[in-house]
């Protein structure tokens, strides 16, 4: 077996061609089902010409990145809550900012429904690249720490023990500043950019879950390299949807720096809302298999 069919074994899971498949299904039905959206766009092709001028090979890309990462390790027991949340999510988000007009679409839809299923797409696309940044981190890291264990073995100081806890406890420590520096300017931005909206309720309730998403993290290395994840994505997403003028910032922006980075706000707020569903499912279940068990016993 040569290298990369191990590598395709290790990364293509028996739920990546469910996964796969689900995907283009649902491609296939937003075109179907908004027909003449996608009619008006193939109207500009020359198809008895130079096709291949007239194709957005932006878009193209994006699709083809997120059609390989989505099928990456996939495991339907996590991607289906991934999906879950992200239509919720992405919901509320285009919810708030279309009904306060930061943002428009040019089919004047508020929220347009069409717009939804690239949320929870997009959302499995993060889960996979951040999953990758902090293989990529844990393995940069990691031998550095090896190194000091290592060196410090074969010292005998008394201070030897204490360098090898400070090497364990710097790599949080960095990741701890980054997160606190990352946030707190994305809030400040976000305070700029949402001003104009401060008379709506939906914006108070956005710049709550935020703060308080911000000031309770559970991991901030791990909500860092997600943020970083959504961000980066979010950016070509942006960048292709304000250009194509498919949708338009009220800043006119093309595109704004609040909304790339808005998506990385996003992604750790979908993350967190995973974590907080699967631990009230953990004590749903618990509960269950207790009163099952109670059920079982015999009475006296």
């Amino acid at each position: 077996m040569t290298i990369i069919q191990r590598a395709l074994k290790n990364l293509w899971t028996r739920d990546s061609s469910i996964l796969l498949g689900g995907f283009f299904v649902t491609i296939i039905l937003i075109i179907y089902i908004w027909w003449p959206l996608a009619e008006e766009y193939f109207a500009y092709v020359d198809w008895n010409g130079a096709w291949w001028r007239y194709m957005d090979w932006l878009l193209l890309s994006i699709f083809g990145f997120m059609s390989i990462t989505i099928i990456t390790r996939a495991n339907l027991k996590t991607d289906l809550l991934i999906v879950f949340v992200g239509i919720c999510g992405g919901l509320a988000i285009e919810s708030w900012g279309t009904q306060t007009n930061l943002w428009h679409y040019y089919t004047a839809e508020r929220p347009p429904l069409w717009i939804i299923p690239a949320w929870p797409i997009a959302s499995l696309s993060i889960d996979r690249i951040t999953r990758a940044l902090n293989f990529l981190t844990t393995k940069i890291t990691t031998p550095a720490l090896d190194l000091l264990s290592k060196s410090s073995a074969g010292e005998e100081h008394e201070g030897t023990t204490l360098n090898m806890s400070k090497g364990k406890t710097f790599v949080p420590f960095v990741f701890k500043i980054f997160y606190w520096i990352t946030f707190a300017s994305f809030l400040s931005l976000m305070l700029v950019f949402v001003a104009p909206t401060f008379d709506k309720s939906f914006t108070w309730r956005s710049l709550g879950l935020c703060v308080l998403l911000i000031l309770t993290p559970t991991d901030h290395r791990f909500a860092l390299l997600t943020f970083i994840a959504g961000s980066g994505l979010g950016y070509y997403l942006e960048l292709w949807g304000t250009t194509r003028e498919c949708w338009t910032y009220y800043t006119y922006q093309m595109p704004p720096m609040f909304a790339v980075l808005a998506h990385g706000m996003a992604a750790v707020a979908f993350w967190r809302a995973g974590l907080v569903l699967k631990t009230l499912w953990g004590r749903f279940s618990f509960s269950k298999n207790l009163q099952a068990s109670a059920e079982q016993e015999p009475s006296a």
